[in-house]
């Protein structure tokens, strides 16, 4: 770690504050020179990647991604849609039915490894080298290559002529050097699912016809050659003579690279709040002027909200760029469909923005861990937008109490269904369409709106910034986040994770009885219908008003959440996950019992909630 840290800029030093587990990164450091022939749909390239091995490992061969070829019919991304049971309509069968001149396609056609020449092979989206000469460990080696590439026309994510109508939507555009971790190499083919990259930084020259305005997630280093709104108050454009711009962009310590490019392309820029740049790229459309005219303020704030609850955003600038088809992250910068409405665009615009924390920083591979990605995000998202909603900032939006109804709503679903599968299902292996979204969307948001409720709001809150403060730039995998969780409560949540993640097995409590004994106590017996145990919040209302809390922590927790506010609470004896029941008696004294309610905060993913209360009958 300490090799790595003293190879890295200055400019980085900030990003490592904090004390951080001893896990070696791989490094791969990008420069790049695009030339762009919009007419044709086509560019050429060079690459060299300054690669640092920094693992305990020799290595006699690398890979690289060529996402691209994806957009070719009878490729696996083809196949896959066209087989799957509930395929996403953008993509159905469409690649099927491209024509030569529609097909996406990167053809490299030289490579050099420290500047001798070495074999390769194309297998649809990886690249497959055979080295001459190995990649010791903490060796660094230089790749070099040249390529032509075609942009296919936009399907999924990529490409150009959106629905939209924007030129080009460049991402996962360049031939990319395949991650390498404690797992080994991670080469997986492209379907239309997750990625996952090396750190590094990227050094981009883009070449374009000169009428384009190209948005970036980087620093443009030349505003004052491309203009068009970059360059700053009462500044000189001093644009080179020919027919073409070479738009030039650096962006530190980051896994990835993005791009747009469009000839009605319309740029505004603020001073975030916190100190950083936003820039809002969108097409001219009057329709849509006046939504994404508020954007600007609306995000600055939000991005206020995001820094508050989930760590300080750590790069200088950050771009929300209209393409795509609907809405994507990646380091710095956001492609999202822009014909909305208000509220649709914050919406799109805060989710990835989130992604910043829940992938660009921290970089689980959300190939294994989609969940950790997309379910994070959609939880911080659903907590940035409520506290929108509250000060007014969407104004056909209202802040609600509970949340994250829609979203244990959505899961007991998916519970209830008979197609879910484990969270540890690989992304691209999942059956359905509907059993993935649901479970990195939505079942990852109740993983950690449960786990405030298992730990109590206090240490959850904390736990959150402690995981982003101790894993970013560093890849953590789902012990991880347990690990974080479990030094910011002091309790055991092992169980949790091999409950909730490694199995499907589902949270159903029910109260079965409560009877009077006597003049003055009172049995409750609750059932445990569903295979997974949990502690238990049971909240008694008596005739006159008053409540108290009831607490029945877990035996392997191993210990007990802390009192989350001021109301009475007792804590009853540990239960076990092999009881198939739990009792345990209230003693009335002179007071009545009303009402007894399981999960009263409701952050227990009970799939069938109905049968969590029991009412006196008059």
């Amino acid at each position: 770690m300490q090799k790595l840290l003293l190879s890295l800029p200055l400019l980085l030093c900030s990003f490592f504050s904090f004390a951080q587990p001893e896990r070696w990164q791989q490094r791969a450091d990008y420069e790049m020179n695009i030339d762009v022939d919009a007419g044709k749909n086509q560019y050429r390239g060079t690459q060299r990647i300054t690669y640092t091995n920094n693992s305990p490992d020799t290595l006699g061969k690398v890979f690289y991604h060529l996402y691209f070829n994806a957009f070719q019919p009878g490729s696996m991304m083809d196949v896959r849609s066209r087989t799957i049971a509930d395929a996403d309509p953008r993509v159905a069968d469409r690649i099927s039915k491209l024509k030569p001149e529609e097909y996406g396609w990167i053809r490299v056609n030289s490579l050099k490894h420290n500047g001798k020449a070495v074999k390769f092979e194309t297998n649809e989206t990886i690249l497959e080298v055979t080295l001459n000469e190995p990649v010791l460990p903490g060796s660094t080696a230089a790749f070099e290559m040249e390529w032509d590439a075609q942009v296919p026309v936009q399907i999924r994510r990529s490409g150009r002529d959106s629905r939209e109508g924007v030129r080009f939507s460049m991402t996962q555009w360049y031939p990319k050097l395949c991650e390498y971790d404690y797992q080994g190499w991670h080469s997986n083919p492209y379907i239309a699912r997750e990625f996952y990259g090396v750190w590094g930084d990227f050094d981009v020259k883009i070449s374009i016809d000169k009428n384009y305005l190209v948005a970036a997630g980087g620093y443009l280093q030349n505003p004052q050659e491309v203009g068009y709104g970059y360059e700053a108050p009462g500044q000189t454009v001093n644009r080179p003579a020919g027919d073409k711009l070479t738009w030039h962009f650096k962006t530190p310590n980051v896994h990835d690279f993005a791009w747009a490019a469009d000839p009605d392309y319309k740029h505004t820029k603020i001073n975030a709040a916190d100190g950083t740049v936003m820039h809002f790229v969108w097409q001219k459309d009057q329709k849509y002027e006046d939504a994404w005219q508020k954007l600007p303020a609306i995000m600055d704030r939000a991005r206020t909200i995001m820094n508050k609850h989930f760590g300080k955003y750590p790069h200088r600038e950050y771009y929300f760029i209209q393409g795509g088809d609907g809405g994507m992250e990646y380091p710095l910068a956001t492609l999202v469909t822009g014909n909305r409405g208000l509220s649709s665009l914050v919406g799109v615009s805060v989710h990835e923005q989130m992604h910043s924390w829940y992938q660009m920083v921290l970089g689980t591979n959300e190939s294994l861990y989609a969940w950790m990605d997309e379910g994070f995000t959609s939880y911080a998202s659903t907590i940035v937008e409520n506290e929108l909603a509250r000060e007014g900032l969407l104004p056909d939006q209202n802040a609600e109490e509970y949340p994250f109804l829609g979203t244990y709503g959505a899961y007991a679903q998916l519970a209830t269904s008979g197609q879910e599968e484990p969270l540890t299902t690989h992304a691209d292996h999942f059956n359905t369409n509907y059993a993935y979204g649901l479970a990195a969307y939505v079942k990852g948001a109740v993983f950690l709106h449960q786990m405030e409720y298992i730990i109590g709001k206090q240490a959850f809150e904390k736990g959150l910034l402690r995981y982003y403060d101790t894993w970013k730039f560093k890849h953590p995998n789902a012990n991880d986040c347990i690990r974080v969780f479990e030094k910011q409560s002091g309790l055991e949540l092992d169980w949790y994770r091999e409950g909730w993640v490694n199995t499907i097995n589902t949270i159903d409590y029910a109260i079965d009885t409560v009877i009077a004994e006597g003049r003055r106590n009172t049995r409750v017996l609750i059932g445990r219908k569903g295979r997974m145990a949990m502690p238990l919040d049971i909240l008694v209302t008596y005739d006159n008003g008053d409540k108290e809390l009831f607490y029945a922590p877990l035996e392997s927790m191993r210990g007990e959440k802390p009192a989350e506010n001021a109301m009475k609470r007792t804590v009853l004896p540990d239960h076990r996950w092999v009881d198939p029941s739990f009792e345990f008696v209230i003693p009335e004294g002179v007071k009545h019992i009303a009402r007894v309610e399981l999960d009263p905060s409701r952050r227990m993913a009970d799939v069938e909630p109905e049968n969590n209360v029991w009412e006196k009958k008059e």
